[in-house]
């Protein structure tokens, strides 16, 4: 026997609190914050439910997944990067949540399908400081090419002109503070670019502010590969040591998560005004944003689909630069914790 057999196998580390995190956009982990359903959920377990948005100092847990008591339902591009670079973080689900994916134009460019595209300038923003996973650059590029691929074209076909990156606590409101994470609408409004891949509500309002329009439309494609981009799919990771060590806490979250997504369902006027905090816009960006029936489907799951289509994206951004290597996919996935969530959420409905 080794002299490491032998060894006491070390105490699970107590949590004094949990940490949550999420992007500003539709997340059913967001709504259940909002509706102090976390925070019920954990009170009897003396556990504080907190947000990394609350507690700045610790934001870049935000992107390196590398607090252990965290929750994150977030972009796919610092989640598939902090894996690559060897983050000990696990996918427990998925979601996949249309929200206004377009390539705005100014109203007299001529662009008004995706064909309209061949021979412009798009703006491509730049490298940021973390070179790995740059989310503005990883969106924008794909969001291209599913916008070009309508069309059967390529980038070959175009020219990618790099933008600056604009400092977001810059800006006079955190409204317009998020507008600028699409750095290329000022380079749009001067001419020097003929289009700029967005979404979501808060770029809906910041075209309204411009008077941008939309040039292509991906969210009217039937097919959605062509929407393949950091938030579709959008990923629930957690710490390894949280699953080993409170694989409880973990089902009791995604309870709470999966309960959230049925209450939207039925509440849709409710969540669009949740979804103004959320997504830091207007109502009329949110309406814009999230249109048709986006909010009976908030609920996470693991479909063979939503992981292909993961795939797909973990692919290209390996083959554009943003990950540092690449690994499979399915050493990262544990469906446990989901099953066992669904299957708590059941017994408690037929409790009540």
């Amino acid at each position: 026997m080794s002299i490491a057999a032998t060894l006491p196998l070390p105490a699970a580390v107590a949590l004094e609190q949990i940490w949550f995190t999420r992007c500003p956009v539709p997340t059913a982990s967001g709504i259940a914050y909002t509706l102090g359903w976390l925070g019920e959920e954990f009170a009897a377990d003396g556990l504080p439910v907190n947000t990394l948005q609350e507690a700045r100092q610790l934001g870049h847990h935000h992107y390196d997944h590398q607090l252990p008591g965290l929750f994150r339902e977030g972009g796919n591009v610092p989640a598939l990067a902090a894996r690559a670079a060897g983050a000990p973080s696990r996918l427990i689900g998925l979601t996949w949540i249309e929200e206004w994916q377009t390539i705005l134009v100014r109203p007299d460019s001529g662009i008004r399908s995706a064909a309209d595209l061949e021979g412009k300038r798009l703006a491509l923003p730049a490298w940021g400081e973390n070179r790995p996973g740059s989310i503005a650059r990883a969106m924008s590029l794909h969001g291209y090419k599913g916008a070009l691929s309508l069309a059967g074209l390529s980038f070959d076909d175009v020219e990618l002109v790099e933008v600056a990156l604009q400092a977001q606590d810059a800006a006079p409101t955190p409204q317009q503070g998020l507008q600028r994470l699409w750095s290329g609408l000022d380079y749009l409004v001067r001419g020097e670019v003929d289009a700029v891949y967005v979404k979501g509500a808060a770029a809906a309002d910041a075209a309204r502010r411009l008077g941008l329009v939309v040039g292509v439309d991906l969210d009217l494609s039937e097919d959605p590969r062509y929407r393949i981009n950091n938030g579709t799919p959008r990923p629930i990771t957690v710490h390894q040591s949280l699953l080993d060590e409170h694989f409880d806490l973990v089902v009791r979250f995604l309870a709470q998560t999966l309960r959230a997504a049925e209450w939207a369902k039925h509440n849709r006027e409710a969540l669009l005004r949740i979804l103004q905090e959320e997504t830091r816009a207007g109502a009329e960006g949110v309406a814009q944003a999230y249109r048709d029936d986006f909010h009976t489907r908030l609920a996470p799951d693991l479909s063979q689909q939503r992981l292909n289509f993961l795939d797909v994206q973990k692919t290209f951004l390996n083959l554009h630069g943003f990950l540092e290597a690449d690994f499979a996919l399915a050493d990262w996935v544990d469906p446990r914790p989901l099953d066992a969530a669904q299957q708590l959420l059941a017994e408690r409905r037929e409790r009540a």
